[in-house]
């Protein structure tokens, strides 16, 4: 029969369940399963075949399901309780927020970030930094805190990984439908879509805004694939990380430049701005050049007025990490930007250059970002004194521990994270008071009031499901390449809830050691296969496209799984996404992480393992430093630094058998008469205890509150105030102090024992130190004299202590110099070294 064209026939919701496409677009169904409960029960298998996109899911659900589920009582009883808790919470007024900040009510803060992870139905994240952002936006809205998201509408997904029967990673792309999505176009009064224009080097470029809720909140993405743009400009929201350089910046300008050209658009003025890493760093100089252009300021005053309520977040602990341009490149894209706000190109190049080992210039966002920002953060308590390091280029003249960078270490979204059956328990355990007390240590201690039996059942079910949905993905896989039927069979014989799971799942980068446990794979092999205490390794994890030696070990990891001696004792679940994660996380035993040491920012993986009484194995670094107590798990790896990363591998591998064979294994085999593993229980309900109270997002939320965004919003009013006064003193102090600097010189310093070489006096006293300084055109009021005390351990090695001692002017000599002493009294015994030295201040 010849068919002459086709028909689609749209589903309608009825009356009663009308709702459902309100919580549809909103990505509160995302840490909240009683929603997803209720798209599910009208069709499961749909609701797979859609990756759990409940827009799409109603877009394509049989009209009859919908009107069955309408007409079935216990649905529509389900439905109502849903709803009432929805309606309930956008409406709650007594938030944190209100609580505390009621001040700050008519504030917004803007949060930019290169990628947004809220659900799997939205695939524009590509790890851990677009999940972490997702679950601070989700916060934002629990506490109520008044943030707006700005990211990019990537109109293809983060790449599906396929591994192939060779075990290569195939990276593909599938366009994204935005009216598919849980999105909504932003529009004009008269119903037209709401466009901006940006300049990117010299053309007009013209986005359009998708709006998500997320909650009680919003997050704006920017899409330039309209037909008013050319063709290649039409590319620039194709890919998140996609493309050359030129397509990378202008990526980023049209995320910063053309994000805040959005906000001014929808009437949406920030107090303060958050950039979440460098990618979105351009926003600072669309800010300055409005300053500029619209109140008549300098340049150097309006980057004073912008510096003031930024916020940066660094996340990348390696300098290859950090995005960086050839000159050429932002000469080609900010010759237009340096002549509209009056300056010249060295000056504008001196915010962001550095000169390579090699002896050539490029331009880094991340120095960028440094020097456009005055409120600064890393991702952990060791990232920040990694990143002091890294970035002391910047500050070259004041000691590392100085560098003037925050912390607040990462945590994730406890709802998002913890599974079903966890919630089950801590709702009966901790009164469902979790949900709102996450960082209340003692709620958390009536975690040991759980039975034992309960929790370990619970694990097990939880694993049970693990295994069921890497028993389904491998078997699309092994269909796909053709592997055969009696691989499949022997993999769901092997794949088993009570054998020892250790699960190893993040993006494949050369540094996270992703073989590390398999490199003496004889003694691998003994452990995984011992008959009486048998292990099982689950994999996930994509390699970036351009990264052929992440994708080598992904290889090298399938290979193996496929030998006779490792079949079904190492599997590697393909494509690694929101979905799986949540499954992984909740049902391992053991979570390995084994970074080389100091390049793991943070990480938060292991803390949704531990928030679902899961354990962690890894190395001390990121936020295992902090989280780790001796109690909750186990940490291995040498602090040391290694000359060779081959020894340093090669110990780090040797401690981790050990600490498998005579320690986590053991101990989970070790069980009483009703196979219950009583002590191994005790571990997970450390690592429960201990990870949920401090490693969540309400109190990252609150601590980016109380240490960034209130003193940014109280900085930025007063630099603004008065017509920018300070603003404009502050660019004129810095103006006088770059000019005079070179002339200021400590010409004389004497102490109370005329000695210079050891000094030596007890403990408790007071030794006075004098100095004479020369100023020039300067006055005491621009500087601090100060005296630096370092303390040296028995080695002579420097360490992060020090002190302190501010000089006071005394009489003024000759010339423009001046006396000034200090009284020092050392807040310990030892050595320590001391020199003098002069600070602009003001």
């Amino acid at each position: 029969m010849d068919y002459i064209g086709s028909i689609r026939v749209v589903p309608q919701l009825p009356e009663n369940i009308s709702r459902l496409k309100e919580l549809a677009y909103n990505f509160y169904f995302s840490w909240n399963p009683e929603v997803r409960d209720l798209f599910i029960e009208i069709d499961r298998q749909l609701w797979k075949k859609v990756n759990h996109n409940p827009v799409k899911f109603l877009q394509e659900v049989q009209q009859k399901k919908l009107q069955e589920a309408a007409k079935n009582p216990q649905y529509i009883k389900k439905y109502e309780a849903v709803l009432n808790e929805f309606d309930a919470y956008l409406n709650f007024a007594n938030t944190w927020f209100k609580q505390n900040y009621s001040e700050f009510a008519d504030r917004t803060i803007a949060y930019f970030t290169a990628e947004f992870g809220f659900h799997e139905s939205l695939p524009i994240y590509a790890g851990g930094l677009g999940v972490l952002a997702g679950d601070h936006m989700k916060t934002a809205s629990d506490l109520g805190v008044p943030l707006v998201g700005v990211s990019l509408m990537y109109y293809q997904t983060y790449f599906t990984q396929e591994i192939d029967a060779a075990g290569y990673q195939i990276a593909n792309y599938y366009d994204l439908n935005p009216e598919e999505l849980p999105l909504t176009l932003v529009k004009n009064d008269d119903g037209s879509p709401l466009l901006i224009k940006v300049q990117v080097a010299n053309r007009p470029v013209f986005v359009q805004i998708w709006m998500a809720k997320i909650g009680r909140i919003s997050a704006f993405l920017l899409d330039t694939n309209i037909p008013r743009n050319q063709p290649a400009d039409r590319m620039i929201t194709s890919r998140l990380y996609g493309g050359d350089q030129e397509m990378r910046i202008s990526q980023e300008i049209v995320l910063g430049m053309g994000g805040v050209l959005a906000l001014k658009a929808m009437n949406i003025h920030p107090s303060a701005w958050h950039m979440n890493e460098g990618h979105s760093v351009f926003l600072t100089l669309q800010r300055i050049k409005d300053f500029v252009q619209q109140n008549q300021l300098t340049f150097n005053e309006a980057l004073e007025a912008v510096v003031s309520d930024t916020i940066f977040t660094t996340h990348t602990p390696v300098p290859a990490g950090n995005d960086a341009f050839p000159l050429h490149i932002k000469d080609k894209y900010f010759q237009k930007y340096w002549e509209s706000v009056g300056i010249k190109r060295h000056q504008f190049m001196e915010l962001g250059s550095i000169i390579q080992p090699e002896g050539y210039e490029i331009f880094n966002l991340t120095i960028l970002s440094l020097n456009l920002s005055r409120h600064r953060n890393a991702v952990s308590k060791l990232h920040r004194e990694v990143s002091q390091k890294l970035w002391q280029t910047v500050w070259p003249d004041i000691p590392h521990p100085e560098v003037p960078i925050e912390y607040i270490t990462n945590g994730v979204h406890l709802p998002t994270w913890t599974a079903r059956k966890t919630r089950d328990i801590l709702n009966r355990y901790l009164n469902d008071q979790w949900k709102t007390r996450q960082d209340d240590s003692e709620l958390w201690e009536k975690i040991h009031r759980i039975p034992n039996e309960e929790l370990w059942n619970t694990k097990l079910l939880l694993k049970n499901k693990m295994l069921r949905h890497i028993r389904e993905r491998l078997e699309q896989q092994y269909s796909r390449n053709k592997v055969g039927s009696l691989q499949m069979l022997r993999i769901n014989q092997l794949l088993k809830p009570d054998l020892l799971t250790i699960g190893f799942a993040r993006r494949f980068a050369t540094y996270k050691r992703g073989t590390l446990i398999f490199r003496n794979l004889d003694r691998l092999k003994r452990i995984l296969n011992n008959p009486q205490q048998p292990v099982q390794l689950v994999f996930a994890g994509k390699a970036h496209p351009k990264d052929t030696g992440g994708q080598d070990l992904i290889r090298q990891i399938y290979h193996l799984s496929l030998t006779p001696e490792l079949r079904g004792k190492i599997v590697f679940v393909e494509n690694y996404d929101m979905g799986l994660a949540r499954d992984l996380v909740a049902g391992v035993d053991v979570w390995l992480n084994n970074p080389r040491r100091t390049q793991e920012a943070s990480g938060t993986s292991g803390q949704k393992v531990g928030m679902n009484a899961g354990i962690n194995f890894s190395v001390l670094d990121g936020w295992w430093c902090e989280g780790y107590n001796g109690k909750n798990g186990w940490a291995f790896g040498d602090k040391e630094d290694f000359s060779s990363l081959d020894d340093l591998d090669s110990w780090d591998s040797e401690e981790l058998y050990d600490i498998l064979e005579n320690d986590i294994i053991p101990l989970y085999y070790q069980r009483d008469e009703n196979n219950i593993p009583n002590d191994w229980i005790e571990i997970m309900k450390n690592s429960l205890q201990s990870v949920s109270f401090y490693f969540n997002t309400q109190r990252m939320v609150k601590e980016y509150f109380q240490k960034l965004y209130e003193p940014a919003i109280r900085l930025g009013d007063k630099y603004r105030e008065n017509n920018f006064a300070i603003s404009r003193e502050m660019a004129a102090w810095k103006e006088k102090i770059e000019r005079y600097w070179s002339d200021v010189e400590i010409r004389k310093v004497g102490n109370s024992s005329g000695n210079h070489s050891v000094i030596t006096f007890n403990y408790g006293d007071s030794w006075e130190v004098e100095a004479e300084v020369y100023l020039g055109e300067l006055d005491p009021s621009d500087v601090k004299v100060q005296v630096y005390l370092q303390y040296q351990d028995h080695a002579g090695e420097q360490d992060m202590h020090y002190e302190i001692y501010d000089m006071k002017f005394a009489e003024k000599g000759e010339n423009n110099s001046y006396h000034c002493h200090a009284k020092i009294k050392p807040a310990n015994s030892g050595k320590y070294r001391y020199t003098i030295r002069v600070l602009p201040y003001n």
